[in-house]
């Protein structure tokens, strides 16, 4: 799947199917955070793969927004250092590469936002220093006829040309 067909079709997913994806996808998904960039290089990110089944489905009551964690194959919890100024945001740029590359295996993630990160690190056994950014769950998922897409404001919303309220042709 070419990169912009990636961009342009990506949906959050929320149900998966049961359906072992290859090690060497899961992989490449993992390789695909490693390899983002990230300010002044400092690469302020780790990375938990969760395979195991009965893990998955106990970590269900720590990701309060993500109960369906407990369907993927498999998931990943992102850390990062908060001693680097910009962990939130290379952290970020790690996970869209990884949700990217899934996609383009036909795997469905969905950001797990509303966690209980303190309960998780415990049960993770994740150092005190390090900050618990998201959990991304990873699996198959059954395709609509339709598109998963949801409405997009339109561009003459969201574009501004050479200042705010500058008209761009679109």
């Amino acid at each position: 799947m070419e990169v912009f067909e990636c961009v342009s079709t990506l949906s959050s997913i929320r149900s998966y199917i049961r359906k072992e994806v290859p090690e060497s996808v899961v992989r490449q998904v993992l390789e695909a955070g490693r390899l983002s960039p990230s300010a002044h290089n400092d690469q302020p990110w780790e990375f938990i793969l969760i395979t195991d089944r009965k893990k998955l489905a106990e970590m269900e009551i720590y990701c309060i927004s993500g109960r369906f964690i407990k369907e993927v194959d498999f998931a990943v919890t992102v850390l990062t250092d908060p001693s680097s100024k910009w962990h939130e945001i290379d952290g970020t740029r790690a996970v869209q590469n990884m949700v990217l590359t899934a996609w383009s295996h036909n795997l469905g993630s969905c950001w797990i936002g509303a966690l209980d990160r303190e309960g998780l690190k415990k049960y993770l056994g994740v150092p005190a220093n390090m900050h618990i950014l998201t959990v991304l769950p990873f699996g198959y998922f059954k395709r609509s006829g339709r598109s998963e897409r949801k409405y997009r404001k339109e561009p003459g919303e969201v574009f501004h040309h050479n200042s705010y309220g500058g008209r761009l042709n679109t």
